[in-house]
This record gives C-alpha cells, structure tokens and sequence, in this order.
C-alpha cells in the first residue's frame, strides 16, 4: 500500500490572506521564530506587495526570492539558497510558475513547503508533482512532496484573468478520459487500481461539472474550483503516481509541448481539447463532455490556438510516446491520419 502525506492545513476563505499571521502560525506552530523564505515573482511583487510587506514584518526572519522562470535550474538555485542560508521554511505566493518551483526546492531542501496561490490553473497547488523545464523545448514532471498547508484567499482568485480560471476548469475536467485510462491499464496488465484514490478525483470532477454556479465571477464558483483542484492533487498523492488525473488527454498536451513548443495554449486548455479527442477514441458519447465544456466557454477549437490540421494529426501520433510507461486508450486504437483530420474537421 502506497504510504502518502495529507496537508496539515487547508483553508478557503474570503479575506484570509488579510490574517496571514494567524494562518501561519495555524500551519507552522512557532513560524515567527524560523528563517522563512518567500517566493514569488517580479509581476506580482507590486500586486501582492501589500500582503508581502505584512508577511515580511509578521516574519522578522524571512527574505524575499523572486522567481524570472518556472525551470529546474531555477528550482535547484533556490534550492541552494535554503540550504547555504538554512532556510526552514518556504512559502510560494503566485500562480503554477512560482508555486512549482518553491514547491520543488522546499522538497530538495527538505523544509516545509506553504502554498499561497494568486490563481487557480490547474492541480499543481496540491499535488506531489512539479512541472518545470529542463530545457528550451523540454519539460518534465518531477515527483516531490504536496504541501504542508494550502491557504486561499477567494477575493485574490477572484482578480485573476479568466483565461487561467477557465484552464484549471479543462484540468479538473481531464479527469473524464484519465480515469477511464487508468481503469484501461489496469485490466490490461492485472494491476489494482486504488479505490479511494479513484473516488477523490471523481469526486473532483462531478464537484465542478454539476455545480450550478457557471459564472467565473463568483465566490461560490471559485471555492468549488478550489476544492476540485485540491481534491485532483490529493488523488495523485493517494495513489502514488499521476494516474488519476493524467491520461492520453495529457499525453497529447505533452505531445504539444515537446514538438510543438510555438503552440502558446495553456495547460488546462490544452488537455480540455485533448479531452475532447481522448473520449472520441475511448468510444464514449461526447456530448456530455462538449456540454459542459460549453457551460464554462471553453474553446476547443484548435484553429483558435493556432494548431493546424497536420500539427494536430501529428501532435496525436507522437503523443504515446511523450511518455512511454504510460498505457491508454492510444496503445489500442489505430491512428490514422484520414481518421484524426476528420476529428479535426468536427472540432472546428
């Protein structure tokens, strides 16, 4: 059985990042005596400056490291820093750039890691993974550990643009076609899937697809879509790998990624849209999927995203082996190009 690591405090509230002194010492005891290490990255160092400059008096002991990339060169020099200034607590403040590195160097520095999300674009905030470059046209997922505690404050979400909000909406709803591959493997290689694991990032999933608040505007909205991207993390640690939340829709992202790095589509955009295709080849009925992608206005036409019809045929052929231990529904059906331009024709 997997052993696995639950954060000590999770709190979703209105205004909670006006009492970060409180929250700290909630998730850290004795956190105002310990040499913190905030990070976070030069656009938000003047948005955020108000809630830096309380945190930065509330912890005497803490300097202030600015993130310029979300790679792991950068994770390892932050990483670096913990251990030559013996750092023993680090704190991310931002969105998935800044929230993966610190989370990755809080993992090599062995230190407790506090997550303080400015946005909500995909799962990363609590999951025991982090997504950095390696180099210009290479990124992976590094294993690490989830974070000690997750503090969001529903107003500051509230002010992110609507595009990354409507991405951690397409991660949360990949969950549709990752489950179903990971059911796949399983009974195709005799492994057991975890069932709690399973639940919690279904859970997720119907969470934010029969919730009945759609306006990205609202509080309601947003404290459910935090929840759902919580729940998604949480799964993966469960289950001790990315299973739960991560199928041949994110193959074809990663795909997009390695071959195709001009494609500027963001993450949960593209495994919205690789949903989409991923439930085509499964065989099961779309519509739903389609309909709640509508609900949210997702776009999933890849002419929008500046993906051509030869880009995407060869995005999906290449997908498989972006991660070659990785069995779905592509290790079982042809991929023919005649097949995937008339996919291409109905999304567009």
């Amino acid at each position: 059985m997997n052993q696995f690591c639950l954060p000590y405090c999770l709190i979703i509230e209105e205004g909670i990042y006006e009492h970060l002194d409180e929250v700290l010492t909630e998730c850290i005891p004795e956190i105002t005596k310990k040499k913190v290490m905030i990070v976070t990255e030069p656009a938000l160092e003047n948005i955020m400056g108000r809630y830096l400059e309380e945190m930065r008096k509330d912890l005497p002991e803490s300097e202030l490291y600015l993130v310029e990339e979300n790679s792991f060169e950068q994770a390892m020099k932050l990483a670096r820093e913990i251990f030559t200034g013996g750092f023993q607590v680090i704190i991310g403040l931002g969105g998935g750039k800044v929230l993966d590195v610190a989370k990755y160097a809080g993992f090599v520095g062995k230190i407790p890691y506090i997550c303080l999300p400015t946005t909500l674009s995909n799962d990363s905030l609590a999951s025991p993974v982090a997504v950095l470059d390696i180099d210009e046209n290479l990124r992976k997922t590094l294993g690490c550990k989830i974070p000690t505690g997750i503090v969001v404050d529903v107003n500051v979400i509230m002010g992110a643009p609507a595009i990354q909000l409507k991405s951690g909406i397409g991660d949360t709803i990949s969950k549709y076609t990752a489950l179903y591959d990971w059911k796949l493997d399983a009974s195709r290689h005799g492994e057991r899937v975890d069932d709690f694991a399973y639940m919690i990032s279904d859970m997720a999933l119907t969470a934010l697809c029969y919730n009945e608040e759609k306006s990205l505007k609202s509080k309601e909205f947003v404290k459910i879509l935090t929840q759902s991207l919580v729940m998604g993390g949480l799964a993966m640690e469960i289950a001790g790998n990315s299973r739960p939340s991560s199928g041949s829709e994110h193959l074809f992202c990663h795909s997009l990624e390695e071959n195709y790095p001009e494609i500027k589509i963001p993450h949960g955009m593209a495994v919205a849209l690789g949903s989409v295709v991923s439930c085509i080849l499964q065989g099961r009925n779309v519509i739903r999927l389609r309909k709640i992608l509508e609900d949210y206005d997702i776009d999933i036409n890849p002419m929008n995203w500046n993906i051509t019809k030869d880009i995407f045929v060869d995005a999906w052929q290449k997908a498989a082996a972006t991660r070659k231990e990785r069995y779905t529904i592509l290790n079982e059906v042809p991929l023919e190009t005649d097949r995937l331009e008339r996919i291409y024709e109905q999304l567009i």
